[in-house]
């Protein structure tokens, strides 16, 4: 045999997690389970998956572990590495029906089981073979809705409802992967192999197409579990690309984690390369958050620390904390005649606190001489290798010497078909009028115009004045209390941020949108979660911009 039971991961995981023992409950014993650690080139993934496995809840008496963890090389599938890996899982196979197994899991090491109950679920479920649907940063999945006669991907009615969690429950299905759950009690499942494929197998030499075939001829049925949140996979990168790509990809997935939750935590047993956080070449790296909001404060500064980027907390003004004689003294007033462009209501102290926030950065970029800083608010969902993209946007405009004063990184787009792409900068265009600020970047030349307009004494919302300063404004009253107006400003294409949630969402949560009217001292909340900023844009999905990710291998669902 190549590989064995892995025992000092055994000796790791026994020492680990709950057990039933321990705690003095007599209850029948569990079924016993076999899992298979098939560890490939999975430096970046493999602390986090075993972390899940440390935290699953099931005794650790009834659990066995099988690994082969020494295969080194590229990233491309040949037929050879097709058949290694068939063999190798066969042996796991043989191992778990010799030791005498209830059950067998297979779980890659890219994907990771938040959900410490799996187990108990799948098993409850008493299904032969049985894979928790697993999310990702893209529409791939664990599983497949239809297959041609010919072994091919084939797309059904079924597999987006699936995947969205619109329909519910366990499904039949032609093609489960990844991971899965195979019952060596139930019938049928002892005919089961990985390798050799079965006599009459003509479809593609694919390990999870050569399993589905052998659960078809077998007559074994194949199910996936959506109804509970499981845990997510990594969306595979193509054959030519390499370890680098793969390590983006997850590093994006764990901050997809940190935004739906919950969370991939690292096993604190295994050591993981050092951090190395830097300002990527910026002055600062501005972090506006409030400070009763420590839970989004916690997640930016997490997601910040996974790509590390050195950012910095700065405390927001607390709109709840405003009444008129503040802001009398900090000299606000409101612009004459505002109006938000979709409910028709007036300024709100949450803005006022935000346009504020934003107004202490710009002065302390002025302040300090910083030439270009980034900044970011606390509820920005980052796009798959967002450090990656925006260090080679900003290489990119300093080559070509483009004189810019903000750059937008994630925004809500009014009217994107009539904003000029930027000449020889195909990832620049010339922002037009937008909502939101939650993530741009800001040169010194750009803090000072925004300053010298002496916004305070006219306030309007933060991404409504940032229109007017680069004349992109539709309403020509509000633009008439600014001159000049020449910020020369962009924005990324495609976006490199967006909101976390949206309104209409369970988890939207909005201090602008749910606050009192500026010049109401009352202390009551008011949500105006109708407006239109708040909404998701559809074009964002039609266009693909949101949810980006390294391209999927042709096995994709989509």
């Amino acid at each position: 045999m190549r590989a064995a039971p892995a025992a000092p991961l055994l000796q790791l995981l026994l020492l680990l997690g709950p057990r039933l023992q321990a705690a003095g409950i007599a209850e029948p014993p569990l079924p016993t389970v076999v899992l298979v650690i098939l560890a490939r080139n999975a430096e970046h993934s493999l602390p986090h998956y075993l972390g899940a496995l440390e935290r699953l809840d099931y005794p650790r008496a009834r659990l066995a572990l099988w690994s082969y963890p020494d295969e080194e090389g590229p990233k491309h599938w040949t037929k050879e590495r097709h058949q290694f890996l068939m063999e190798l899982k066969q042996e796991a196979l043989t191992f778990a029906r010799d030791w005498g197994a209830d059950y067998i899991l297979f779980a890659d090491t890219d994907n990771i089981l938040t959900n410490n109950q799996t187990l108990q679920l799948l098993i409850e479920q008493q299904l032969p073979v049985v894979a928790p649907m697993l999310d990702s940063q893209t529409y791939y999945s664990n599983f497949w809705c239809g297959i041609t006669p010919q072994g091919y991907y084939r797309r059904t009615a079924e597999y987006f409802p699936t995947k969205n969690r619109q329909r519910r429950g366990c499904f039949r299905v032609p093609m489960v992967h990844s991971t899965f759950l195979i019952s060596l009690r139930a019938e049928g499942t002892g005919q089961l192999s990985f390798y050799p494929p079965h006599p009459n197998y003509t479809w593609p030499f694919d390990d999870i197409i050569v399993f589905a075939y052998a659960c078809q001829a077998a007559g074994v049925s194949v199910h996936v579990c959506n109804e509970h949140r499981y845990g997510y996979m990594n969306v595979p990168v193509k054959s030519h690309q390499g370890l680098e790509d793969e390590r983006v990809n997850f590093i994006h997935l764990l901050l997809e984690a940190l935004v739906d939750g919950p969370p991939m935590w690292a096993s604190a047993h295994v050591s993981r390369p050092p951090k190395r956080p830097s300002k990527m070449g910026f002055d600062e790296v501005f972090v506006i958050s409030l400070a009763r909001r420590p839970d989004r404060r916690e997640r930016m500064l997490s997601s910040l620390w996974e790509m590390e980027i050195a950012g910095r907390v700065v405390d927001a003004v607390d709109g709840r904390m405003l009444n008129s004689s503040v802001m009398r003294r900090l000299g606000v007033e409101l612009l004459p005649g505002y109006q938000d462009p979709y409910s028709g209501r007036t300024l709100t102290k949450g803005e006022v606190g935000c346009f504020l926030s934003h107004y202490s950065i710009w002065e302390e970029v002025v302040a300090q001489g910083l030439a270009q800083v980034v900044v970011f608010e606390d509820d920005v969902r980052f796009e798959s290798n967002f450090r990656g993209r925006l260090e080679r946007l900003m290489e990119e405009v300093e080559a070509e010497k483009l004189p810019w004063d903000l750059i937008y990184l994630g925004r809500k787009q009014v009217n994107p078909e009539e904003e000029a792409a930027v000449e020889g900068l195909p990832q620049l265009v010339v922002a037009g009028y937008s909502y939101w600020t939650l993530a741009y970047v800001l040169s010194l030349a750009g803090a000072r115009k925004l300053l010298a307009s002496q916004p305070l004494r006219r306030m309007l919302p933060v991404d409504e004045f940032l229109p007017i300063m680069f004349d992109q404004h539709p309403n020509e009253q509000y633009k008439s209390h600014f001159w000049p107006r020449d910020l020369r400003a962009f924005s990324a294409r495609p976006l490199l941020a967006a909101p976390t949630h949206y309104a209409g969402d369970a988890e939207w949560l909005s201090d602008t949108e749910t606050s009192s009217p500026w010049d109401d001292d009352s202390g009551r909340l008011i949500s105006w979660s109708g407006s239109y900023k708040t909404l998701r844009d559809p074009r964002l999905d039609l266009a693909g911009s949101s949810g980006h990710s390294l391209h999927p291998r042709p096995r994709d669902e989509l």
